[in-house]
């Protein structure tokens, strides 16, 4: 009996083993696992995005409609004809960006805007629902340009607005036609159009202090020793290929925002590899340190050669409070091209540090401070 029982559970094992899926099922499970795969594929196809930066964006933005007036009469138990009761439609909402301080790119800024609609009124003398305003978050410094590339705003501080389409109003329901000569108006109006408008968004990046340099300077090492930013940091030229922004926090809580620029190159204002999207961050920079690398030959050349690019894309843009930041000095050669900067630019505040091994970084964050200071003594008396 118990030999039967083994061989009849053995042939159910084998009959389960060769039999073959479903042709149907079979389907339903390749279906659910391509889907599975192209939806990883779009999630991490957005998320490469998300990780974009970007610093221009061109968004058509429309408000919304307002929404009809009604027309309705009022019947009442004792009162057949009481009058008209069409409540009036609600208003279109707005496109309004807003300016704050923890989004760093427009990467997230679609390219059409659409704020809600306001619904129609309503019979008893109901008002229509208003439509919900499109708030959109930009970075401070975001810039507005109509289609004509006429300034419109310019969102400077934290919390700042931009309206970038009105929305329209709500149409009179027949109660507010109400008169004396006409009892029973069947008039009635329509909601207003949203406005609708072209808008050039540009980002420059606001900082404190601007780090400029040429490539493979030191730039991101000065500012991963300066703040917690933590930009890529490689032996090769090209590393940084986006602003980045640090902040500097001292003792009495103040914050001091520094700006990691992507390296510059002979012809950047005439836009050899992208140095004019690169230079008009420089422009929104209050003070400037000038990185340069010590372990290269002829330190003054450099130096000439940053300004240079400087005050040929914005006449001045060299001159605004800046100092001098020689790094790399544990490197050979360095107390050598260090005492040919000095001689060459005595007259300018000149800090040797090494940012690799964090060498002197304390007299240059003191420099920082003060001119941090005295940006602000300045505005203050504007």
């Amino acid at each position: 009996m118990h030999t039967m029982l083994t061989w009849c559970r053995w042939h159910y094992l084998l009959r389960i083993a060769s039999c073959r899926v479903h042709p149907l099922r079979r389907h339903t499970v390749e279906v659910r696992t391509r889907l599975i795969t192209e939806l990883k594929a779009v999630e991490k196809s957005q998320k490469r995005k998300s990780l974009q930066f970007m610093d221009y964006r061109r968004v058509f933005s429309k408000g919304g409609n307002g929404g009809n007036g009604c027309v309705s009469f009022l019947s009442l138990f004792a009162n057949e004809f009481a009058g008209p009761d069409g409540g009036d439609g609600g208003n279109g909402g707005h496109v309004i960006f807003q300016a704050d301080t923890n989004i760093t790119s427009l990467s997230h800024v679609k390219s059409q805007l659409q704020a809600e609609h306001g619904e129609n009124g309503r019979n008893k003398n109901c008002y229509g629902k208003s439509g919900k305003h499109l708030i959109v978050k930009v970075p401070v410094g975001t810039q507005f340009k109509d289609e004509t590339f006429k300034m419109l705003a310019d969102l400077y501080h934290h919390g700042d607005m931009f309206v970038g389409a009105r929305g329209g109003g709500g149409g009179k329901g027949n109660r507010f036609f109400m008169s004396a000569h006409n009892t029973m108006p069947t008039s009635y109006e329509e909601g207003g159009r949203g406005q609708q408008r072209l808008l050039h968004v540009e980002l420059r990046v606001i900082a404190h202090v601007g780090l400029v340099g040429f490539p493979n300077a030191g730039k991101s090492s000065l500012l991963r020793v300066l703040s917690r930013a933590r930009p890529k940091v490689a032996a090769y030229p090209f590393t940084t290929l986006r602003p980045h922004i640090g902040i500097i926090e001292y003792e009495d809580h103040e914050q001091v925002a520094v700006a990691d620029i992507p390296g510059l190159i002979p012809g950047a204002h005439l836009n050899h590899g992208l140095g004019i999207d690169f230079l008009k961050h420089i422009e929104r920079c209050v003070c400037l340190l000038y990185v340069i690398d010590l372990s290269m030959s002829d330190p003054v050349q450099q130096l000439a050669a940053l300004r240079f690019e400087l005050d040929q894309y914005k006449e001045g843009l060299s001159s605004r409070p800046h100092a001098i930041v020689a790094n790399k000095i544990d490197l050979p050669n360095a107390d050598k091209n260090l005492a040919t900067l000095r001689e060459a630019a005595n007259d300018l505040a000149i800090f040797p540090i090494s940012a690799k091994h964090r060498l002197c970084i304390e007299p240059l964050l003191r420099h920082i401070w003060q001119l941090y200071c005295e940006y602000n003594d300045n505005n203050t008396k504007k």
